[in-house]
């Protein structure tokens, strides 16, 4: 039986480092709900008209950050209004208690934990992470964050399994 708050909120939010999986067990988790998935990394490339790179190299994080502040807005507002989504943050999107607590009074969010030798070899995957080319800064921010995250509702082991396991635990939670 699904909780009361996701029913009257049907939002539930993954919050983890880059090369956690939010996106790829955010698609399999709303697979697996019949609800809609969104990525706010996509919602900030769309209303800026360009990559996140793009943005980080022309407009500099501030700039990107406040788009994601705009988008994150405009996709709870949508799960106030009753449509149930899951929603993939980025890896900055809700530092601070003060987002925490926006989301958890709008849905429920789960950490996707993972530590940071896994997110370290993910991430040299990819040349698209802006704050991921230098590794001693990747691993402050890596510390720096991990506060944050922790105030979730919900942590969820990210690192050993594959992501349609990491999407059947979080079905499992007993929220649904």
């Amino acid at each position: 039986m699904m909780i009361l708050k996701l029913v009257r909120t049907p939002g539930v939010y993954l919050l983890g480092f880059m090369g956690s999986g939010k996106s790829t067990v955010g698609q399999l988790l709303a697979n697996r709900l019949g609800w809609d998935f969104f990525d706010l990394d996509d919602d900030i490339e769309e209303q800026a008209g360009k990559s996140i790179p793009e943005i980080f190299a022309q407009d500099g994080e501030p700039k990107f950050r406040e788009i994601e502040r705009e988008a994150l807005t405009r996709r709870i507002r949508m799960v106030q209004a009753g449509h149930a989504m899951v929603l993939a943050l980025g890896g900055g999107a809700c530092i601070g208690e003060t987002c925490m607590e926006r989301l958890s009074n709008n849905g429920v969010t789960v950490f996707l934990d993972c530590d940071f030798d896994t997110l370290a070899e993910r991430v040299a995957q990819f040349e698209h992470r802006p704050l991921a080319k230098d590794p001693e800064q990747f691993r402050k921010l890596y510390e720096s964050r991990r506060p944050s995250y922790q105030l979730a509702n919900h942590r969820v082991d990210a690192a050993s399994g594959t992501p349609e396991t990491v999407a059947a635990t979080i079905a499992a939670l007993g929220i649904f």
